[in-house]
């Protein structure tokens, strides 16, 4: 096996969210208020996951809500724990950038610090409602793992696989998805995978399988997917791919739903669901997703800064929409650059502190042209000491390229369409 791979279909989850102005106003003097200061940045930056109906563990959708959270908010806005955005600023803007501005972290500070008023919330905008359906509207088609699933109390994490038939009989362009996590205690994320080999149905019936789903021992679902078009993960909102570009669907392919269960200590029953979003209009570019891996990294135990670089050349033209870095509990930072065939340099993403609960979607504000040749340039870095908290394996062990949890992957995961061998339509 070479040492670079570009595997076209498997997974990646879907984002939305504002984007924020490189040009950072200070904060004026004055007193920072709930209303007309805090109130804007905790609706638009904070209360997507902290609201009734969705994952986070309290609400921020109020002045009370808030104001009992004022130092602790203010600590980890400082510390740009919250909310959550990995990369640093790169050479491209993103559509979904959920970065604060310092003015921003100023504001929160100085609000904690002078006791956090209250203000006219007169001035305050409208807290965002609580999650009650669809957030795009209403899917094009619904589907629903096929039956209550039972998880039990406790042990390790667990890789659930659920074989749904679409029912469709024309090929359809999938544009968006919305996932809706049955039980958001258990349920650490979602990707839906496309396999048209019929493998999938026939594991489904297999020893392994229970409640319409069999299980597998990590992140694969036990054979080769033919595709994928996204997921949830928490944090992560849905969002369409721009217009004319969607997933291909064809009849008789099934979608498998895995779901990565971690345990609460009782049982719990899950029935998640997801809604397809197709294509209006035009299909202009089929889109894919690209998974640009390097499966010989070997991780020696104590190694507290073991280091790669892969370098992937692509073989087409293509256009990038977004980009997800992906390692385990070993990884440290993970850095990817587009190298073009003049010498120009576009950093991608840029993630300095990887965080294996946190695995973003990074959707560029425009698509970005890719001409053949291109070389995409990916650094990952890994701590696999004793000084690493997160480190699964105690004392520390080599650790290589797996699917399970304590092995470890470097992956950069990327949505793109391909020009050329008719994978590109105008």
């Amino acid at each position: 096996m070479s040492a670079a791979v570009v595997v076209v279909g498997i997974s990646a989850v879907g984002v939305a969210g504002a984007t924020q102005k490189a040009s950072q106003k200070q904060p004026k003097p004055g007193k920072v208020t709930f209303a007309e200061h805090i109130a804007p940045i905790v609706y638009k930056k904070c209360a997507s996951c902290h609201r009734p109906g969705e994952v986070a563990p309290f609400s921020l959708d109020s002045y009370d809500e808030v104001k009992k959270r004022a130092d602790m908010v203010a600590l980890v806005a400082g510390s740009r724990q919250m909310p959550p955005w990995k990369t640093k600023p790169t050479d491209v803007p993103y559509a979904n950038e959920n970065r604060l501005t310092d003015a921003e972290i100023q504001m929160f500070q100085r609000w904690a610090e002078d006791g956090a008023p209250k203000g006219d919330m007169k001035k305050a905008p409208s807290p965002p409602p609580a999650v009650k359906d669809w957030s795009m509207g209403k899917p094009d088609l619904v589907l629903q793992m096929p039956k209550p699933f039972k998880l039990g109390a406790t042990g390790t994490d667990e890789y659930w696989n659920f074989v749904i038939d679409p029912g469709i009989k024309e090929p359809v362009y999938v544009q968006g998805i919305d996932a809706k996590p049955g039980n958001k205690r258990v349920v650490h994320h979602i990707i839906a995978y496309l396999d048209d080999s019929g493998r999938s149905t026939k594991m489904a019936q297999g020893p392994k399988a229970r409640d319409g789903g069999y299980l597998t021992t990590g992140g694969g679902i036990g054979t080769n997917p033919s595709g994928s078009f996204g997921g949830w993960a928490p944090g992560v909102a849905p969002s369409m791919l721009p217009a004319g570009v969607g997933y291909l669907l064809k009849p008789g392919t099934k979608i498998v739903l895995q779901v990565h269960y971690n345990k609460s200590g009782k049982e719990e029953i899950d029935q998640t669901k997801i809604g397809l979003y197709f294509l209006k209009g035009q299909v202009k570019a089929p889109a894919k997703i690209a998974w640009l891996a390097n499966p010989l990294i070997n991780i020696a135990p104590g190694d507290n800064h073991a280091t790669f670089t892969q370098t992937v050349t692509l073989p087409a033209d293509a256009v990038l929409y977004n980009v997800m870095p992906h390692m385990h509990k070993l990884g440290k930072a993970m850095k990817a650059t587009a190298v073009f065939a003049d010498g120009t340099k576009k950093v991608l993403v840029d993630v300095p502190d990887w965080d294996f609960n946190w695995q973003l979607v990074y959707a560029f504000k425009q698509p970005m042209s890719l001409p053949k040749g291109t070389k995409i340039v990916i650094e990952a870095t890994y701590d696999n000491s004793t000084a690493n908290p997160f480190n699964p394996n105690n004392p520390p062990k080599r650790v290589t390229w797996g699917e399970r949890t304590s092995d470890e992957m470097m992956l950069l995961v990327a949505t793109v369409s391909t020009k050329g061998k008719s994978e590109y339509i105008d």
